[in-house]
């Protein structure tokens, strides 16, 4: 039976990700409908760590598990390597003699604790004693009672993090607060402030990206608009000789690599590396967001009657959440793009022959089992093998995102 895996990031207050929650399903049958939890998060360990590859999962981080009452005291959490796993003890879980003294070998070996979902209640006290992070969901409290939460058990050192973090102002509030770790999709979403305009360097990006992909363009224009641009050139030419392309030859020229690639190809590296500059002062996680569902969607369309359009489908992904780069509406900045018209209905939620692919996408990585599953049956998609290309995706966009932090240092 076939393990989905998702993953959901997890930032600091810089917003760098310090983790990611791991959310499965096995099957065609959600964990949280009635799947035997035990056996699930078994599975999810299993596969995660034997199969699927820690590293893809995480990009090296922390990887926040969630754990049964049964896998707690059975200790199953002691066969995972400490020093990248989170053991998420879940809020339905009895805290009896037996299970607190389970959390304590846990916490005595060196593993992080969370409380998931916390509502404070005397009964948890030990639990609490004994946590490193206790995780306060956003949707199901208020103002006032996420202070009060840190404020009643802030002496003690422990980190809270706001779950489901869904806007700006949740984060700002967050931080207001003491809050120190984010979950949720606000940095996703564009930051509009009525009056403020785009930076320049972003304007020139932007229409950098309204050049090349002009479905007009050729390969010498390409050619020409890449050498126009001192920093694109540099970091194009510095991008398809690193290791992630594995070349055997240097290119030294634009019109080296353009002969190389193909048109295609150049167009689609030269809009990564153009996002990249965009991205410059947002969450890198913005741009492996963006990554995931190109190559995710791209991989999908292959496998469809659309494997024609694979690379529009790349294109939709890449410029999905162009309004959180630019803090634009995403209407306004679709108007100066030259995107196809398919492409653009899909990312308003029009009719287009897209959407089954954009809807699975976007459903798979918020972990929408039930959403998933309906658009892929849409996309003539056997759910078989899908969650491998997820992977592949992933690891395309890890080393990719790599690349674009190891850049910024540099």
């Amino acid at each position: 039976m076939e393990i989905f895996v998702a993953r959901q990031p997890i930032f600091d207050r810089k917003e760098n990700v310090y983790a990611y929650e791991l959310l499965f399903r096995k099957g065609t049958q959600n964990y949280f409908e009635g799947m035997d939890g035990d056996r699930a998060t078994s599975d999810v360990i299993a596969n995660s760590f034997l199969t699927i590859g820690m590293e893809t999962l995480t990009g090296g981080r922390l990887a926040f598990i969630n754990f049964t009452t049964t896998l707690l005291k059975n200790k199953t959490a002691l066969m995972l390597p400490k020093n990248i796993v989170a053991i998420e003890i879940l809020e339905n879980v009895e805290p009896d003699q037996e299970m607190i003294s389970a959390c304590r070998e846990l916490k005595e070996s060196g593993y992080l604790l969370v409380l998931d979902d916390f509502v404070f209640e005397e009964k948890f006290l030990p639990l609490i004693e004994l946590a490193d992070i206790i995780k306060i969901d956003f949707l199901l409290t208020k103002g006032e009672e996420r202070v009060n939460i840190v404020k009643r058990l802030g002496t003690r050192k422990i980190k809270f993090l706001a779950e489901k973090v869904e806007t700006r102002e949740d984060f700002n509030q967050a931080i207001q607060a003491g809050y120190s770790l984010f979950q949720g999709y606000y940095f996703c979403k564009p930051f509009i402030v009525a009056g403020r305009n785009i930076p320049p360097f972003k304007l020139n990006t932007l229409h950098l990206l309204q050049e090349i992909n002009n479905p007009e363009v050729d390969f010498e224009t390409i050619e020409g608009i890449i050498k126009g641009d001192v920093s694109l050139s540099y970091n194009l030419l510095k991008f398809i000789n690193s290791s992630f392309f594995g070349l055997k030859i240097e290119i030294n020229s634009i019109k080296h690599a353009s002969v190389l690639l193909g048109l295609a190809e150049m167009r689609k590296w030269a809009s990564i590396v153009a996002l990249q500059t965009l991205g410059q002062d947002k969450p890198d996680e913005l741009i492996v967001n963006s990554l995931v569902r190109a190559t995710f969607g791209e991989a999908l369309a292959l496998k469809t009657p659309l494997r024609q359009e694979a690379a529009n489908v790349f294109l939709m992904g890449m410029f999905s959440l162009m309004d959180a780069f630019l803090d634009c509406p995403l209407t306004d900045v679709l108007e100066e793009l030259p995107l196809t018209s398919e492409i653009k209905q899909a990312l308003l939620g029009k009719t287009s022959q897209f959407n089954p692919i954009y809807n699975l996408v976007k459903a798979y990585e918020k972990a929408d089992w039930e959403t998933f599953s309906s658009f892929a049956q849409r996309a003539g998609l056997d759910e078989s093998g899908i969650s491998l290309l997820y992977f592949q995706a992933l690891s395309k966009a890890n080393q990719l995102s790599y690349k674009s932090r190891t850049d910024k240092m540099a």
